[in-house]
């Protein structure tokens, strides 16, 4: 039985060492933009950071570099700070990310939340090749023009994908697409920009329309496409679910139950070790009383013997009596 406790009691010490050594990173917090992340030059925008219930504080990070401090209201139990972005510049448009902490530890990075500002340089023309409204399986051509030199175009579906198309160019770029599907269908706007996060005001709006008969699944783009990866959802991710709650929990439990089975083990080997010594004792008993019960009967038979040979004196020493 003394193995064994001492096998728990070591599986115990190694899987509270691992817990403990897990624990020492924080689940990665949520980072999401109110109203949008395509902000308008001079606009404000609100950065959202959410992470455990017990985080303590919250810091913003812009381009790698620190950029700002938050600490949750305790009275609101909150887990989840803003960043205010008064006025959005190309200045303040790049890459964020946010950590909190919570006791002594740091969180991990949050995903990284990309802002533009458009609203920069001359407004864009759209158009489409050979005209807005085409049929079913057709290859269309988008074309995006800025009479001020460039870099690199964009385009982008609203309410689409959060693919948007990129390509490099001096003032046009082309946008291929086909055979189109229903999928394609929907309003597009294009951009220039000098850099990846500093736009220029948006194109007029243009709307392709598909028209056709029965759509063949098998058909497939013929042009390769540049996207930029870039998440235009601004909806909250999980803000009910505590990540880092369900994980402390999960560990208590743990403990919890190893700690019962230690006690349980240590219960059982004490309670064998009493009956052990329990029946040590009753044998031990048992062969007293055997003892002294043979040492009465040797007593009583020795003191027989006695009372007789006492009497066979008294019977010889009485004359007449033989």
């Amino acid at each position: 039985m003394l193995p064994i406790l001492t096998a728990l009691l070591c599986l115990g010490l190694c899987l509270s060492q691992r817990i403990n050594t897990e624990k020492e990173t924080l689940p990665k917090p949520i980072i999401w933009a109110k109203p949008n992340i395509m902000v308008t030059n001079g606009n404000s925008v609100n950065i959202w950071c959410q992470g455990a219930q017990s985080a303590s504080e919250y810091q913003l990070y812009f381009e790698g570099s620190f950029f700002a401090l938050e600490r949750p209201n305790p009275s609101r139990s909150m887990n989840k700070v803003r960043f205010f972005i008064s006025q959005m510049t190309s200045h303040t448009a790049g890459i964020y990310t946010c950590f909190y902490q919570s006791g002594e530890l740091w969180s991990e990075s949050s995903n990284p939340l990309k802002l533009v500002v458009t609203g920069l340089y001359d407004t864009p023309n759209l158009w489409v090749y050979p005209q807005p409204e085409v049929t079913l399986g057709e290859n269309v051509t988008f074309f995006c023009q800025l009479k001020t030199a460039t870099t690199k175009f964009f385009l982008l579906k609203e309410r689409g994908s959060k693919h948007i198309q990129h390509k490099y160019g001096n003032i046009k770029a082309e946008f291929p697409m086909g055979p189109v599907t229903r999928a394609h269908r929907g309003t597009y706007r294009c951009f220039g920009s000098y850099n990846d996060y500093a736009w220029s005001f948006p194109s007029e709006p243009v709307t392709l329309l598909i028209t056709g008969g029965v759509e063949n699944v098998s058909l497939a783009p013929t042009s390769s496409l540049d996207y930029w990866e870039f998440d235009l959802s601004t909806k909250e991710s999980g803000l009910h679910k505590d990540s880092a709650f369900w994980d402390h929990t999960t560990q208590n439990l743990i403990r919890i139950g190893l700690a019962c089975i230690i006690l349980i083990t240590l219960v059982c080997f004490l309670t064998e070790d009493w009956l052990s010594k329990r029946k040590g004792h009753e044998e031990a008993n048992r062969l007293a009383n055997r003892e002294c019960r043979r040492r009465r009967r040797m007593q009583h038979y020795l003191e027989e013997e006695q009372r007789n040979a006492i009497s066979m004196r008294e019977l010889k020493a009485t004359p007449g009596a033989l």
